[in-house]
């Protein structure tokens, strides 16, 4: 029987026991494909991740990223915790970690910068591998209908339901209030029938509401659902987050912003998480977006397979 050592981090949070949990294989050397997905499936997390000797040498490792049902190309927590795992044991595959990391995803090459306090990583900061893009709009209807709540709790002064993604996409869409982000519900069935091709082209409907702050727009609340991929809510998304920001600054009026958001996430499943995320826009069109978190580890063990 063979073994494979892993590390558990709450990430997006300081706080054990909050944020979103990411179990990394730090070295997934000898798993194939299948037992990548058994083990993701095993954990139930929204992500596992395992790490492999980087193709180009300049990098620092090979990165890939299951959710409990299939692999994606890129996703902003499992970025940030295994960056935090791998800066806190200092080397990886026999080299030394630096404050600065290259990852090679599905999606492209993952930067990701660590914030230390002499030994101790505080924090890690990844940037977007991919540009914005923006899908079709979604009926206000098939929104509701899939968390349980009316049409006219669904706020469309910005834009309606719209698909982004800058690494993989989601359904986003504006509520009217907190109350009514409060209320929601998913309803399987009807993702279900809201499935259809995303930005990846994998049939997927992961939807991602929030709520603004009337008096710091840039403040924001959210709640994400992919009951599809065996994730009825996250507590933490920073893929969707950043989306969600690039959208948002692509709206604005002004051709050259620098914007800070800060995205609470995961408050009604008690898992209180602190996304953020900066973006630059330059001549009209958004050129950075940085995710921002801390991580707060959990387990070490092994794993049988």
């Amino acid at each position: 029987m063979k073994t494979v050592a892993f590390t558990t981090v709450d990430v997006f949070t300081t706080t054990r026991f909050e944020g979103n949990p990411l179990a990394v294989m730090t070295d997934a050397r000898g798993l194939t494909d299948a037992d990548m997905q058994n083990i993701a499936a095993e954990f139930g997390y929204s992500e596992v991740t395992f790490v492999l000797p980087p193709e180009d040498p300049a990098n620092t490792a090979r990165v890939r990223i299951f959710t409990p049902t299939m692999e994606v190309p890129f996703a902003g927590h499992p970025n940030v915790g295994t960056a935090y795992v791998l800066g806190r044991q200092g080397q990886v595959f026999g080299r030394p970690v630096s404050d600065s990391l290259r990852f090679e995803e599905k999606a492209g090459l993952v930067e990701v910068n660590l914030k230390r306090d002499g030994d101790d990583v505080l924090s890690a900061s990844i940037r977007a591998p991919n540009p914005l893009t923006i899908g079709n709009t979604i009926p206000e209807q098939t929104v509701a209908r899939c968390v349980a709540i009316e049409p006219g709790d669904i706020r469309v002064a910005k834009h309606r339901p719209v698909v982004a993604s800058v690494g993989l996409s989601f359904v986003f869409a504006e509520l009217a209030d907190l109350a009514a982000l409060g209320r929601v519900r998913p309803n399987l069935a009807y993702f279900q029938d809201a499935a259809g091709p995303t930005a990846e082209g994998n049939h997927d409907f992961s939807l991602f509401v929030y709520v603004r702050s009337q008096e710091e727009p840039w403040v924001i609340r959210a709640r994400m659902f992919a009951p599809l991929d065996n994730v009825p809510e996250d507590p933490a998304t920073g893929s969707a987050s950043a989306a969600l920001g690039a959208y948002l600054v692509s709206l604005e009026p002004e051709a050259n912003m620098n914007v800070s958001l800060r995205i609470e996430q995961g408050v009604e499943m008690g898992r209180r998480s602190i996304i953020r995320i900066d973006v630059v826009k330059k001549d009209g069109t958004v050129t950075d977006v940085t995710i921002s978190g801390g991580c707060a580890p959990v387990m070490r063990g092994e794993i049988s397979y």
